[in-house]
């Protein structure tokens, strides 16, 4: 081996089944089934739901002169094509699950250009086009989506109920976290090993600079909650969304894998959250009241909600104006949920679902207008209002053997959490008339 790993997923040779001279419509079956599954796994590279990847893959099929039928999973895709009484079935898979709306936003945009002149490219222009696509892969360095998620995390700490001491201490913390995680990623550690250590060094920060704060300037001891907010970069809102919205759609193996994959990371994360606190002897007690009142609070979330949104959307590497319009969308959306629970008397979950279906609505009608791909819009709005502390109260209250207590964070959790894909699905069906049938 020479000290080289070897390859666990090996890469797929697209340019073998090319020829400059030949046109796609002149393609043997075999060339046509490689090119669409090529669009199709880049398409579930980006982090898409299963309908998504199966409209562009039938897009491409239809100007070839193919059938295509596709099996759709979180990491894999498992599709046959067929043309004139014969078949092509091939497997697919990703090494790993990963988020870039750019390319998605690009991809999209290929195949909407390939419904119109695909049918006048050869195979080699095909596949030189989708080589452009798959090199705009970061926009930002490293460092940079560190800070996103740092500023993400400070807004989401100011949301939750923190001040500016807890906000300043999560800003570093989760900065911190955020850069142990992408460095580990552009390694190829296992996702999984990313979200443990990212979360203990987030966690192991925050009190480190807290006790620095206390040491220096005497602040309350109550500010040490906002720790939880340090962590909270590691939820994971795409699979988490795109899996109620597969299984609206009955996409179950796509649906069901995502959400077992989100489920895993917020374990993973709650319980090394856990674990270190136990270490440092943290708490997470409720917030110190700011003494708003509920007009400044409101004219804060604004703001406060922005900043949080635009940040997740750099970590899924928006581009700037994708990210601003991401951010606007979840200001508002966001702001309502806040102010609907803290105003009237509808519950949490409720609330999350207008909040969320109202995401959806402003998405539907900013999208015919800029083109980005929903799903880039919608995701990163509401990311924002996944319930991350409760999940955390619920798994530290449990841990501690508080089980009503730890059912009661775990209950309010969940009402959310399915309230949340429900929202952006009832805005889905009243705007999207594509995604209402099921034909």
């Amino acid at each position: 081996m020479n000290g080289q790993i070897e390859q666990h997923h090996m890469n797929i040779p697209w340019h073998d089944f090319e020829d400059e001279n030949q046109n796609i419509l002149h393609a043997d079956l075999q060339t046509k089934t490689t090119i669409i599954g090529r669009v199709g796994i880049m398409m579930l590279a980006c982090g898409t739901g299963a309908w998504r990847v199966r409209e562009s893959m039938n897009s491409m099929a239809r100007v070839m002169g193919v059938r295509c039928s596709a099996d759709i999973g979180l990491v894999s895709i498992e599709f046959t094509c067929y043309e004139n009484g014969h078949s092509t079935t091939q497997a697919l898979s990703l090494p790993a699950a990963g988020i870039n709306t750019i390319q998605l936003s690009e991809l999209e945009n290929f195949v909407a250009a390939f419904q119109a002149d695909g049918q006048f490219l050869t195979t080699k222009q095909i596949n030189q086009a989708l080589d452009k696509i798959k090199q705009k892969s970061n926009n930002y360095s490293n460092v940079t989506i560190a800070l996103a998620a740092g500023f993400a995390c400070s807004a989401f700490v100011f949301l939750l109920g923190g001040g500016l001491i807890e906000m300043f201490c999560c800003l570093i913390a989760a900065s911190l976290g955020s850069y142990v995680r992408k460095i580990m990623g552009t390694k190829h550690i296992t996702a999984l090993a990313g979200v443990a250590a990212s979360v203990a060094v987030s966690c192991l920060s925050y009190a480190m600079i807290f006790d620095v704060l206390k040491m220096i300037f005497q602040v309350a001891s109550g500010h040490e909650a906002g720790y939880i907010g340090a962590m909270l970069f590691v939820i994971p809102g795409f699979p988490f969304i795109t899996s109620g919205l597969d299984i609206a759609k009955t996409d179950m193996r796509s649906g069901l894998e995502r959400l077992a994959y989100a489920l895993t990371i917020i374990v993973v994360a709650t319980l090394v959250g856990w674990l270190v606190a136990l270490l440092v002897h943290l708490k997470p007690e409720n917030f110190i009241a700011l003494h708003l009142t509920p007009i400044e609070l409101m004219l804060l979330r604004l703001p406060a909600s922005f900043v949080g949104v635009y940040g997740f959307s750099m970590m899924f590497n928006s581009t700037p104006r994708m990210a601003v319009i991401a951010g606007f969308v979840g200001a508002i959306a966001n702001t309502l949920r806040l102010e609907l629970v803290d105003l009237t008397a509808i519950p949490a979950g409720a609330a999350a679902f207008f909040g969320a279906f109202t995401a959806g609505i402003l998405a539907s009608l900013v999208q015919k207008r800029s083109g980005y791909p929903r799903i880039a819009i919608t995701v990163p709005s509401i990311v924002i209002m996944v319930p991350g502390l409760y999940f955390y109260r619920a798994v530290y209250e449990i841990g501690n053997l508080t089980l009503q207590d730890g059912a009661n964070w775990l209950v309010k959790a969940c009402l959310i959490a399915m309230f949340l894909p429900l929202g952006l699905m009832v805005a889905r069906l009243l705007t999207d008339s594509k995604w209402r049938y099921t034909n």
